[in-house]
């Protein structure tokens, strides 16, 4: 099973037809479920009620979950590209010990429905541009560079992409035999590879190194790379380490992007740990959401406010990025140490990132 097929349902005369879907929340119908290796499944889902799915390449949905009598969150890149859009895919690593990823592989099956909401996430190619790309990934972290080279490859000819990709072994490379079929047919496209062990059992021309992303094999495998914008994800260590390595080399950091969610993503829940003791509105400030009120310290973010109230927010990436947790202050002084995925009339209309933002008065909140 490919998530690059072009047989589809999309020619559907109900699709061609049917509404487009943009943001907010939307029921899905699976319909294909596969593996792409041992431990990755990709599922392909269309409206219950048939959509058209607009989204940006690179971004992510949240689905809406309730496993074990409790609500939960999870956040996942879509894997597909907007270019075909009467379809989406999701790609979905089991993490071990993983609350959604193991429910997902074992108990979602093709009829099932599911909510989810979206899409969000700046780290895509409509807000970021560039001329020249450099996709470079390791793990699950592929997910993203897929959707964005498959919606390069649809729409732009001759669209100038390295993408290196970084894995345990070869069984281990999500996407290979769709990603190695768009490389035959894109001249511009340079696939390449660099793998913990097992590089013997690449077909012959496969080019691929063995070990771990250093300045010797990048520059050899990307010969060009400080004249790229250069894109990013994977695991947390892997992504502070070529940041660091490309910091080191003499790159232009303006031109590096790099995702900023992890698997760890929880929200609405109530599961976020703040002091046990009460505290007195002498202890800090009140933060008022609806009928429900807080007294939250001045070190305290809106957001651990909102999940300690068990108010449903998403938080994919916690750190001011991706932009899901956004909110709008209507009462009330704040202060943000981030606004980077807010326009400039959000910012203006009161609009904050939870995750970033502290109270600096007693604030009244709309989720």
């Amino acid at each position: 099973m490919s998530t690059d097929t072009l047989s589809n349902p999309d020619t559907d005369e109900l699709q061609l037809t049917s509404p487009s879907w943009q943001r907010g929340e939307v029921e899905l119908l699976c319909v294909e479920k596969w593996h792409e290796t041992h431990d990755v499944i990709s599922f392909r889902f269309q409206g219950k009620s048939p959509v058209k799915f607009q989204f940006k390449p690179g971004q992510f949905l949240t689905f809406m979950l309730e496993i074990n009598g409790a609500l939960t969150h999870r956040s996942y890149t879509i894997s597909s590209s907007p270019s075909r859009p009467y379809s989406i895919v999701v790609t979905i690593k089991r993490i071990e010990g993983g609350l959604v990823s193991n429910y997902l592989a074992e108990s979602l099956k093709i009829g099932d429905t599911i909510l989810a909401t979206g899409p969000d996430g700046v780290f895509n190619l409509v807000d970021i541009t560039a001329r020249k790309f450099l996709f470079l990934s390791a793990g699950s972290g592929i997910t993203p560079m897929y959707s964005m080279t498959r919606w390069l490859t649809d729409t732009k000819v001759g669209a100038d992409i390295a993408f290196l990709h970084c894995a345990k072994s070869p069984e281990d490379c999500i996407f290979k035999n769709d990603l190695d079929k768009i490389n035959q047919n894109n001249p511009k496209l340079s696939l390449r590879y660099i793998l913990e062990s097992g590089i013997e059992r690449l077909p012959v021309g496969q080019v691929c190194r063995e070990g771990r992303v250093n300045g010797d094999n990048l520059a050899e495998l990307v010969s060009d790379f400080k004249d790229r914008t250069v894109f990013v994800c994977g695991p947390a260590p892997f992504m502070s380490g070529v940041q660091a390595l490309l910091s080191e080399l003499g790159f232009d950091m303006s031109q590096y992007h790099q995702e900023s969610f992890g698997d760890s993503i929880v929200g609405g829940t109530g599961n976020v740990a703040l002091p046990s003791v009460e505290l007195s509105e002498e202890d800090g400030f009140m933060l008022s959401i609806d009928d429900r009120q807080r007294v939250l310290t001045s070190d305290q973010s809106l957001l651990e406010g909102i999940e300690a109230e068990g108010l449903p927010i998403i938080a994919a990436c916690r750190s001011g990025v991706c932009g899901a947790c956004k909110c709008q202050v209507i009462k009330g002084e704040t202060e943000s140490s981030s606004q980077m995925s807010l326009t400039p009339d959000e910012i203006a209309q009161g609009f904050v990132l939870a995750c970033s933002t502290k109270l600096r008065s007693d604030v009244t909140l709309v989720l």
